[in-house]
C-alpha cells in the first residue's frame, strides 16, 4: 500500500515555507505539483528539486471539475505501489478541491494519506489588506458560490479568480447586491515579492485588468446601511426597531387580531396588481404582503413563541415534504399526479381525518364557499351534472323571490335564501372552474371604472352627476359599456 504525502507550499517565496516541507522536497523523488504557477517554482528548481506538474491537464478540459478529477484518479493510480508527495500552493486544506476529494477517497481506495502544513495566502492577504478576520470574514470560491449566503457586512475575498471569464461572472453576482461604483480590490500574489493590490470600481471588475493563477478579489464590508437594503436581515433589523421602545408608537401597539385587517387590505391590493399586469405595482404589492408576515412575527418572537426563521423553516421542510417528485425519488408523469401526491401527503400530515381542515373561517364569505364545496366534493358530496346545479340555481331564485315578494319581512327569511342564491352560483361557478372571488372582483373593477367614465365625461363638461337625470345616465352608461369592456 502506498502513501500520499499533501504538502503546501505556502503563499510566498522561499523563505516562508517551513524547513520541514523544505527537507521533504530535497529528500523525495516522486513529487507532484498541482500547477508549477507558484512564486516559490523557480527558486525550487535552482534548488536541484525535480518534479511533475499537472498544468497540462488544465489545458485538456474545459471544466474545473474535470480536471481535478483527473489529477486524483492519477495521484491515485501513481501511489498504488510506491510514495509520492503532492504539492499545492498555500495550506493543502485551504480552497483545494483535489485534496478534499483525496480526502473523500482515503477509505475507498488502498492508500494512506498524510496532510502537512504550509503557509495558507489567507494569512498573507488579511497583511496585505490590514484586515482582521475577527470582525467577520467569509471566504469564498469565485468559480461557485452562492450569492444569498453572503453577507455583505463581512470582509469578502473571492479566491480562484483565474481570468476575465470568471472576474466577468463574479462581477454580474455582485452587482446585483452592490452599485456598479462600489470599490473592491485586485490582489494577486499576496505576500510574495510579485504581489500587486490595485482598486477598481466592481463594474470595472473585468476591464483591463491583469489575471493571475494566484489572483484574488477583496470586497470590503458595507458600510452605507442604505445598501444593505436589499437584504433580508436589514428588513429583520427595521422591523424590530420600528416594534422597539424607541420605535413607532403605531407599531408598538399591533397585535395579532389588529393586524388581521391590513393583511387582508394588502392581499387585495396585490391581487388588483396582478389582475392589472402592473408589474411596478405588483412589486411594490408583494413588499406590503411581507411587511405583514414579518410583523406578525415579530410579534409572535416577543412574546416568545415562534420567530421568521421558524416560519420559514417549516414553509421549506412542507415544501421538500409535499414535492418528492424534485426532493426525493417519486416520478410523476403529469400535473394531476403531482395534484394527488400533495392530497395524500397532506392527508398524512394529520393525525385525524378533520372535515373542511383547510379552509379558514378568516376567508371572506365567497372565498369560504368556494372552498367548502371543493372539500365536499372530495367527499363525493357533489351534483353528478351542471344541469343539476343549473336546477339548483333556479329553485334558490324561485325561493329568494318568493320570500322578498312577502309584506311580512321580520323574520328575514329573505337573507338567509338570498344567501342560499349565492351559495348555488358559487357552485355553478365551481363548475366552470371559476374562481367566484376573482369573477366578481373583475365586475367590481369594471363597475368602477364605467362609473368614473361617467364622472370624467359630465366633470368636463361641468356638469355635477347628481343633478343628471336618470334617462341621461341610463343613456351613459349603455355609452359607457363600449368604452369599458
Amino acid at each position: 500500500m502506498g502513501r500520499i504525502t499533501v504538502i503546501g507550499l505556502g503563499a510566498s517565496d522561499l523563505n516562508q515555507m517551513p524547513i520541514g516541507i523544505y527537507k521533504m522536497l530535497k529528500e523525495e523523488k516522486n513529487i507532484y505539483f498541482r500547477t508549477k504557477e507558484h512564486p516559490v517554482i523557480n527558486e525550487l528548481v535552482k534548488e536541484g528539486i525535480t518534479f511533475t506538474s499537472f498544468d497540462e491537464i488544465y489545458e485538456k478540459h474545459e471544466e474545473f471539475s474535470d480536471v481535478y478529477d483527473e489529477i486524483v484518479i492519477t495521484l491515485i493510480s501513481e501511489s498504488i505501489n510506491k510514495n509520492i508527495v503532492y504539492a499545492v500552493p498555500g495550506h493543502p486544506l485551504v480552497a483545494e478541491m483535489t485534496v478534499k476529494m483525496l480526502i473523500d477517497y482515503e477509505g475507498c481506495n488502498k492508500f494512506d494519506l498524510e496532510i502537512l502544513g504550509g503557509q495558507s495566502f489567507l494569512d498573507a492577504m488579511f497583511s496585505s489588506l490590514r484586515i482582521d478576520p475577527i470582525e467577520g470574514f467569509q471566504f469564498l470560491d469565485a468559480t461557485s458560490f452562492n450569492k444569498n449566503e453572503i453577507n455583505l457586512k463581512n470582509h469578502l475575498i473571492f479566491c480562484q479568480v483565474y481570468d476575465k471569464f470568471i472576474a466577468s461572472n463574479l462581477k454580474i453576482e455582485l452587482l446585483e447586491l452592490l452599485p456598479y461604483d462600489y470599490i473592491v480590490k485586485v490582489v494577486i500574489s499576496a505576500g510574495s515579492s510579485e504581489e500587486k493590490i490595485y482598486e477598481v470600481a466592481l463594474e470595472e471588475l473585468d476591464h483591463n485588468i491583469e489575471t493571475s493563477n494566484l489572483m484574488s478579489v477583496y470586497v470590503p464590508p458595507v458600510q452605507d446601511e442604505a445598501l444593505l437594503n436589499n437584504t433580508f436581515n436589514r428588513l429583520r433589523e427595521i422591523i424590530t426597531k420600528l416594534r422597539s421602545p424607541e420605535g413607532c408608537p403605531w407599531d408598538r401597539k399591533q397585535t395579532h387580531h389588529s393586524l388581521k385587517k391590513y393583511l387582508l387590505e394588502e392581499t387585495y391590493e396585490l391581487l388588483d396588481a396582478i389582475e392589472k399586469e402592473d408589474i411596478t405595482l405588483i412589486e411594490e404589492e408583494l413588499g406590503d404582503v411581507l411587511l405583514q408576515i414579518m410583523l406578525h412575527s415579530e410579534i409572535a418572537d416577543e412574546e416568545g413563541y415562534f420567530n421568521i426563521h421558524n416560519v420559514i423553516e417549516l414553509l421549506n421542510e412542507k415544501l421538500i415534504r409535499r414535492h418528492p417528485h424534485v426532493f426525493g425519488e417519486v416520478k410523476v408523469e403529469n400535473e394531476n399526479e403531482v395534484i394527488a401526491n400533495w392530497e395524500e401527503i397532506k392527508k398524512q400530515e394529520k393525525k385525524e381525518e378533520m372535515l373542511f381542515r383547510n379552509v379558514s373561517n378568516s376567508l371572506p364569505s365567497l372565498m369560504k364557499a368556494y372552498e367548502l364545496q371543493k372539500d365536499a366534493a372530495k367527499l363525493n358530496l357533489d351534483f353528478e351534472n351542471v344541469e343539476q346545479i343549473w336546477d339548483k340555481v333556479q329553485e334558490e331564485l324561485t325561493e329568494f323571490k318568493n320570500e322578498i315578494s312577502k309584506d311580512e319581512l321580520k323574520n328575514r327569511d329573505h337573507i338567509k335564501e338570498f344567501g342560499d342564491l349565492i351559495f348555488s352560483i358559487v357552485n355553478l361557478a365551481r363548475f366552470y372552474k371559476i374562481n367566484p372571488e376573482e369573477a366578481l372582483e373583475i365586475t367590481n373593477s369594471k363597475f368602477k371604472d364605467r362609473i368614473y367614465w361617467i364622472f370624467s365625461n359630465l366633470q368636463k363638461q361641468g356638469i355635477n352627476m347628481a343633478d343628471v337625470e336618470i334617462n341621461k345616465l341610463n343613456e351613459l352608461w349603455e355609452m359607457s359599456k363600449k368604452s369599458i369592456k
